[in-house]
């Protein structure tokens, strides 16, 4: 029975759990189901030199994507090169190992031969391009090189990444093999071809990825995560189960700089989830909250992590079109998430922060300028008046710049005096040269594994286009889902899903834009809303049990039941999972052919059945729900959420009717 005494969040509640995991445990946990966190330990000298190799290749990266006039091969290879030679210094053979500064002898083969194949073919692109094709299919040393890159970079994807996405590789590979090709003829397409590993996902990643990564590294250190914590603390910290609302905002501010459901589960939630069990939401749900939120980051503008560059250059539109399409969508999902944790903590009876305890919203507006990194990378990039690379570029001197402004203002001082019990998280101490340096390195470690998923999806498209096998596919599931355009949908997104789980957004993207967003396009779909729906359902995968890395990491916090955690978390985000049908049969909700009448009306029968949905999942609207009242209300939302007139006369009714019957049940117990 729910506990509808309103609780103070200064107290314990007697009956929940208000413990949370360590930095050991989270830490622990990590390493067990994710790849990326499972690092080697460096320590003295040898720490600051893998250090200084991290810092120089953010700064390498830097200054090819802005200045260098190189061959396009060139840059590629010597950016995976350089990427092979972190990735073998960065991650070990096996989980677990601890032993510090230990580089095995085949670690070191491994990335000497790994990276100098790539880099080999930098420094001599112009002439392995002269060779030609027969050369390069015959030629011993050539065939050589090109297995041996291979196989260098997909050891280093089972580290780093994880065994699912290179099972899929491996199986496309052996797929082409089947279809006759032979030793040669695929270390050529895959090495040398332009479809493969260096095809669109290295270009895009070693062009503008890198660049943003590292902007969210150095705007981190600008102490903008603590600001965004804050931020929400004073809107919302007092208000019905407050904390919960809290982890939702902040998350989505912070989810969009650092484009990582995992790591901004980890940073936020340190700081939301500790406060949310205080508060008296139980441990399962606590960290569902925080990973759910943190999952749809990627899918905020103005930044949405990887992946979304990726669909810019996929469909040859400006990024700036890609973000405005993308806020209505992104609002509803967080929308959602909202609404489920107000109707959680209503049903619990759970009470918000006292004021005093929270940031004064007047005293933030002069830490304002904190945004200002933000402000300057949104004006450059809708502004279309720079290329992308040059506006990360700017935002990252802005984003020093306002680092050494903090020193002078006092920010951080103030900061971490206000914030003596960790509500807002960790605050820097001051901003220098060692900071600039953290954040390069910083920048350079994360860039590793993304640009590593994207040199194996490479691969994945490659054996796709020398096969044909995506026409295959498309005739395949047009062939099964006949004339349903609702069927073509739902197999599309569990193929996504499946793929997705435990494969970075960013492959996971890849793949699909290849094989399943074509699939959507025959059927009909506007090309955007195609690769829209993929984008979305290759992002909740990091959420999906069985594998559901984000949900882990909130459970490792809230010393919840992992599975539990991610079931919950899947509840929480039922947003990301219907979104995508809406806007692939009506695509106003993207700003597709449509008008501003029409953009206005979907949205708001959108966030109506988003609420009657919301409703119905939690249990709870004005009191506790019957079955038939939650049946109503979820029938009624997702009538309201499918575009069309009589839909959305059919899905009021039903919401209203089951708000008279709660009414009337309310007024009985009342009585």
């Amino acid at each position: 029975m729910a506990n509808n005494t309103p609780q103070d969040p200064n107290l314990n509640v007697p009956d929940i759990d208000t413990s949370t995991g360590s930095a050991a445990d989270v830490e622990a946990v990590m390493r067990k189901y994710d790849r990326e966190s499972n690092t080697r330990v460096w320590e003295g000298t040898p720490k600051i030199v893998v250090g200084c190799i991290l810092a120089a290749f953010s700064l390498f990266c830097i200054y090819v994507t802005l200045f260098a006039n190189l061959l396009e091969q060139a840059r590629m290879t010597s950016f995976m090169g350089l990427v092979i030679i972190m990735g073998y210094l960065t991650y070990p053979a096996r989980k677990g190992e601890m032993k510090p500064n230990t580089l095995p002898w085949y670690d070191i083969v491994l990335m000497v031969l790994g990276g100098g194949a790539f880099l080999y073919y930098a420094f001599n692109a112009q002439a392995i391009l002269t060779a030609g094709t027969r050369v390069l299919r015959t030629n011993p040393f050539y065939i050589t090189l090109a297995v041996i890159g291979i196989l260098s970079l997909a050891e280093l994807c089972r580290r780093s990444v994880g065994v699912p996405i290179l099972c899929v590789a491996i199986f496309f590979i052996a797929y082409t093999f089947l279809k006759g090709k032979n030793l040669s003829q695929v270390s050529y397409e895959m090495f040398y071809g332009e479809n493969a590993i260096l095809g669109t996902p290295v270009n895009v990643c070693s062009k503008y990825i890198v660049v943003f990564i590292v902007f969210g590294a150095f705007l981190e250190k600008t102490g903008v995560s603590s600001f965004f914590i804050n931020l929400a603390n004073s809107l919302t910290g007092r208000f019905a189960g407050g904390p919960a609302k809290v982890a939702v905002i902040s998350s989505a501010l912070c989810g969009m700089v650092s484009g990582s459901s995992v790591g901004n589960t980890v940073t936020t939630g340190s700081v939301t989830i500790p406060m949310m069990k205080k508060t008296g939401y139980r441990s399962e749900f606590a960290g569902a909250v925080e990973a759910a939120a943190s999952t749809g980051g990627q899918i905020m503008p103005p930044i949405m992590g990887a992946a979304a560059f990726l669909m810019a250059d996929y469909l040859g539109v400006p990024y700036s079109n890609i973000i405005v399409r993308a806020i209505v969508p992104a609002v509803l999902y967080f929308l959602g998430i909202f609404i489920a944790v107000h109707l959680e903590a209503k049903k619990l009876g759970l009470k918000g922060i006292d004021r005093s305890m929270l940031p004064r919203f007047t005293s933030l507006l002069k830490d304002t300028y904190l945004l200002l990194p933000l402000i300057v990378l949104i004006v450059l990039v809708c502004s279309n008046t720079r290329t992308m690379q040059f506006s990360a570029a700017v935002a990252i001197v802005t984003a020093i710049a306002v680092g050494f402004i903090n020193n002078l203002t006092g920010y951080y001082k103030r900061a971490a005096e206000a914030n003596q019990s960790g509500a807002a998280g960790e605050i820097p101490k001051s901003f220098n040269l060692k900071t600039i340096f953290d954040a390069l390195e910083a920048g350079g470690r994360s860039c590793i594994t993304v640009a590593v998923a994207c040199g194996i999806a490479g691969c994945i498209c490659g054996c796709i286009t020398v096969t044909g096998l995506a026409n295959r596919l498309i005739s395949a599931i047009v062939g099964v889902s006949g004339n349903s355009m609702l069927l073509g949908l739902f197999l599309t997104m569990i193929c996504c899903i499946v793929l997705g789980m435990g494969v970075p957004t960013t492959a996971t993207y890849c793949i699909m834009a290849s094989t399943c967003a074509p699939i959507l396009i025959q059927m009909g779909v506007p090309q955007i809303a195609a690769h829209f729906f993929v984008f979305y359902y290759g992002i909740v995968a990091d959420i999906t049990p069985p594998v559901a890395l984000a949900a882990y990491a909130g459970a490792a916090i809230a010393k919840g039941k992992p599975m539990k955690t991610g079931v919950t978390a899947t509840r929480l985000a039922i947003g990301a999972f219907i979104i995508p049908f809406v806007f692939a049969a009506s695509p106003a909700l993207l700003f597709i052919d449509t008008v501003w009448y029409e953009v206005v009306l979907i949205t708001i029968t959108a966030t109506l059945g988003m609420m009657g949905v919301a409703a119905g999942l939690s249990g709870y609207l004005l009191t506790n729900m019957n079955i038939v009242e939650r049946i109503l209300t979820i029938g009624g939302g997702l009538a309201l959420i499918i575009p069309g007139t009589l839909t959305d006369f059919i899905g009021l009714g039903l919401i209203a009717l089951g708000v008279v019957m709660q009414v009337i049940r309310k007024r009985s117990m009342a009585a």
